[in-house]
């Protein structure tokens, strides 16, 4: 194996919520990699939460000091850097972005499996393990170089697919026309999954590039995400990287993925996986916000049988009694 069979999560912050447990836990209980560690930056509150992750033996909670961790992937990649990537992580103030940066100097230290913690892993994660530095892509209606270079043609078909990605968001089973025309769709790299062997070059150049964003442009949304790291690839093409395609992290798109949490009639959620399918990446969003914030293990209980998400839980996690004790009276 190329990749160390390591799953790393970063978290920012005191507090953990409950849909971040089931995305730890599911990685113990599904991914079958050695360890799952959660690099987390503050000291975490006691909390139910806390506590369900600390009776998993599968799962380590690692504090760490963010500006020692980029110190010390600055040494490896040149005179000066440590200093540049701190200056960076300290001038931005979003977790999100800081995140950005923090998941990849974990992952080009340490090597192993990157997740985002609004993600469900579902089955193994060892076969990713191959190759040196693998990433997803997912179907988005602008990716970083199309924002840059748009005709009055191009504007024209992505308003077009925006507008129908909004109707089937809201209209009841419409993930499922969206597979029907998703080939439309551009596809575009994601930084929420990513796998490497430690110091990979890829990642290098990654965090080269972050320093290389003008200030005034860093901590726009995906500036140091998504949209860089699909240029830093396409202009470092290589054997070494594997881009796994959407089906296998993001079986449900962006804005399509709010299905993940609509109440209602329900089949079984397996239909909505293929069998490529590795996780679930939901999407943590503005308007998933309200739904993330009421998951629980009780409302896991209450709509596992009219909401994917809840089905798709209680699948992975529904055995484990420190989430349900009732099942295991």
């Amino acid at each position: 194996m190329s990749i160390p069979a390591v799953v790393h999560f970063c978290w920012i912050g005191p507090r953990l919520s409950w849909a971040s447990v089931f995305a730890l836990l599911s990685a113990a209980e599904c991914g079958e990699l050695a360890e799952v560690v959660l690099h987390h930056t503050h000291a975490l509150e006691d909390c139910p939460e806390l506590g369900a992750l600390r009776s998993h033996q599968g799962v380590r909670l690692s504090r760490i000091d963010p500006l020692a961790v980029l110190a010390q992937a600055g040494e490896a990649l040149g005179p000066g850097k440590s200093e540049a990537l701190a200056a960076m992580y300290g001038r931005l103030d979003s977790p999100v972005v800081r995140s950005d940066i923090l998941r990849a100097a974990v992952l080009f230290i340490e090597g192993g499996v990157y997740l985002d913690l609004d993600t469900i892993t579902t089955q193994s994660l060892r076969p990713l393990l191959q190759a040196p530095f693998f990433v997803g892509c997912e179907y988005v209606v602008w990716p970083g170089a199309a924002l840059q270079n748009r005709t009055p043609s191009l504007l024209i078909r992505q308003v077009g697919l925006d507008l129908m990605r909004k109707v089937l968001r809201s209209l009841p089973g419409g993930w499922r026309a969206f597979r029907v025309i998703q080939g439309l769709y551009f596809r575009n790299v994601n930084n929420a999954v990513m796998g490497a062997e430690a110091g990979a070059p890829l990642l290098a150049a990654y965090l080269l590039a972050m320093l290389e964003v003008p200030s005034e442009r860093q901590a726009l949304p995906y500036a140091l995400g998504p949209h860089l790291l699909q240029a830093v690839i396409q202009r470092k093409p290589g054997t070494d990287l594997v881009v796994h395609p959407p089906e296998t992290f993001s079986p449900l798109p962006p804005e399509i993925s709010e299905h993940w949490f609509r109440i209602g009639r329900l089949g079984t959620v397996g239909a909505a996986l293929t069998e490529e399918t590795r996780l679930v990446h939901w999407y943590a969003s503005i308007r998933t916000a309200a739904s993330v914030a009421d998951i629980n293990p009780a409302y896991i209980q209450e709509n596992r049988q009219r909401q994917m998400y809840s089905q798709l839980v209680y699948a992975k996690l529904g055995h484990l009694p420190q989430l349900f004790p009732s099942n295991t009276a």
